[in-house]
C-alpha cells in the first residue's frame, strides 16, 4: 500500500485514549487524529493535559478532554477511570480506541458502552512485582476488548496467547520527516566531526529499554580507531544522568544531544545509524534511517527483523562485542554501506504509510460500528483555542 491508498470514509465518533507519552505513541495518536478527521470521523482524544500540550491533538482536528493516566500505575488511576467515564458520557462515541496497556486498562475499567479496541505498542519487559502487575493488567485488558491490535507480529502473538478473541496486526508507520534544512557539512561541523571522521547516530528516549549503555561501551573501544568516530545520541529521558556518568567514566566519544527536532538534519550528516534496544515494535528511528538511506545496525528483537529484513545488520541484544564488530566492519567497508543504503530505501518503500494506517483503522471502526451517525462538528475545547490543521508534529519518540 502507498499514500495513494483510497481514503476509507467513516462518519462516526471515535475516542482515542492514551496515557502519558513523550514519544511514538503520542505521535501516532496525533497523526491518527488528523487522518481520521480527514476521513470524515469526529475524533475525541482523552489523555493527560501535558501530553496534549506536547502533541497538540486539537491542532490535528480533534477535541480534547483531560484524563490523567500516568505512565506507571498510581493511586490516581481510580480518578482516571472516573474522568474517562465522564468524558465518554458527555458525547456518545461509536468506538473507543485505547493506545498502550496503561490506557487500555483504564478504558476497560471505565466499561464503555461502545466497542473497545486496544493497541499493544510495547512488550512487558519489567520483572518482579511491577512486571507481575503489568502481566495481570494484560490479562484484564485482553478479556475486556472487542479487538486487540499489535504494532508488531510478536505482540499479536502475545495477545492471542493471552486469549484475545480477535487479535490483528496494526503496524505503526513513522511520520515522514521533512527535508533536511542544513547541509551535511554544517551538521557535522556542529559536532566537531572532521571530513574523514565517521558520524554514528542514534535517536530515541533515554530509557533503560534502549540499552544505550551497550552503545557507550562499544564506542569507548572506538576511541582507539584512526580516525575515531563521533557518536551522538539524540533524546531525553530518565537514563540521562546514568549515561552521562558512564560516558565520562569510559571516556567514550559520545555526546548526548537531548531532545532534537532536526532528526532529518542529523541523518543527513550521519554515516551510520545504530539501535541497541532490548525490544522494539517498529521503532521510528529505524524507519527514518532506512528511508534516509543511512546504513543501520540494529538488535534482532521484537518487530525489528520483520521491519528491516536484509536491509540492515542485525545483532543480538545486550552484546557489546557484536555491536562493536558490526560497526567496525561497516565503517571499514564503504561498498557495504552503499549497498545497505540502497536496500534500506527499497525496503522502506514496501512499508505501510500513515495513510494506510488510517485507512486500516477507519475500516475497522466501520466494521465495529457500521451504523455510526454523522460525525459531530469540529470544535475546539474552549480553553485550548481553535484547531490548526497545519500545526507541525513535535518529532518526539
Amino acid at each position: 500500500m502507498t499514500d495513494a491508498t483510497p481514503a476509507v470514509r467513516w462518519p462516526g465518533t471515535v475516542a482515542l485514549v492514551l496515557a502519558s507519552s513523550t514519544g511514538g505513541v503520542g505521535q501516532h495518536v496525533r497523526y491518527l487524529a488528523r487522518g481520521l478527521t480527514d476521513a470524515g470521523a469526529s475524533v475525541l482524544v482523552c489523555g493527560p493535559a501535558a501530553t496534549q500540550q506536547q502533541f497538540d491533538f486539537t491542532g490535528a482536528g480533534a477535541r480534547f478532554r483531560p484524563v490523567e493516566i500516568p505512565a506507571s500505575p498510581a493511586p490516581t488511576d481510580a480518578r482516571a477511570v472516573a474522568a474517562l467515564r465522564r468524558a465518554l458520557a458527555e458525547e456518545p462515541v461509536a468506538v473507543v480506541h485505547a493506545h498502550g496497556l496503561r490506557a487500555g486498562l483504564v478504558a476497560v475499567l471505565a466499561r464503555p458502552a461502545a466497542p473497545l479496541v486496544v493497541t499493544w505498542h510495547n512488550a512487558v519487559l519489567a520483572r518482579g512485582l511491577r512486571g507481575g502487575l503489568s502481566r495481570l493488567a494484560e490479562r484484564v485488558v485482553v478479556r475486556g476488548v472487542r479487538v486487540a491490535l499489535g504494532a508488531s507480529a510478536d505482540l499479536v502473538q502475545r495477545v492471542a496467547a493471552l486469549g484475545a478473541a480477535d487479535a490483528r496486526l496494526a503496524p505503526v508507520a513513522a511520520p515522514a520527516l521533512p527535508a533536511p534544512r542544513r547541509r551535511r557539512a554544517a551538521v557535522r561541523a556542529e559536532f566537531g566531526a572532521a571530513a574523514d571522521q565517521p558520524l554514528v547516530l542514534s535517536v530515541g528516549r533515554l530509557h533503560p529499554q534502549k540499552r544505550y549503555d551497550v552503545l557507550v561501551d562499544a564506542a569507548a573501544r572506538w576511541r582507539r580507531r584512526t580516525p575515531p568516530p563521533v557518536v551522538v545520541i539524540a533524546g531525553s529521558g530518565p537514563a540521562y544522568l546514568a549515561l552521562a556518568a558512564r560516558i565520562s567514566a569510559a571516556r567514550a566519544p559520545v555526546a548526548l544531544l537531548g531532545h532534537r527536532t532536526d532528526v532529518a538534519d542529523l541523518l543527513a550528516g550521519a554515516d551510520l545509524a545504530v539501535v541497541t534496544s532490548d525490544w522494539e515494535a517498529r521503532q521510528l528511528f529505524a524507519q527514518e534511517a532506512l528511508r534516509a538511506g543511512v546504513p543501520l545496525v540494529a538488535t534482532a528483537v521484537g518487530g525489528l527483523p520483520e521491519l528491516v529484513g536484509d536491509a540492515a545488520v542485525l545483532v543480538p541484544p545486550g552484546d557489546v562485542d557484536a555491536v562493536d564488530a558490526a560497526v567496525r566492519e561497516l565503517l571499514d567497508d564503504e561498498t557495504r554501506r552503499a549497498e545497505l543504503a540502497r536496500r534500506g530505501a527499497e525496503r522502506a518503500a514496501t512499508w505501510p504509510t500513515e495513510a494506510d494506517t488510517v485507512a486500516q483503522l477507519a475500516a475497522l471502526y466501520a466494521e465495529l460500528a457500521p451504523h455510526a451517525g454523522p460525525a459531530a462538528p469540529r470544535t475546539a475545547s474552549p480553553d485550548l483555542g481553535e484547531p490548526d490543521a497545519d500545526a507541525p508534529s513535535t518529532g518526539r519518540r
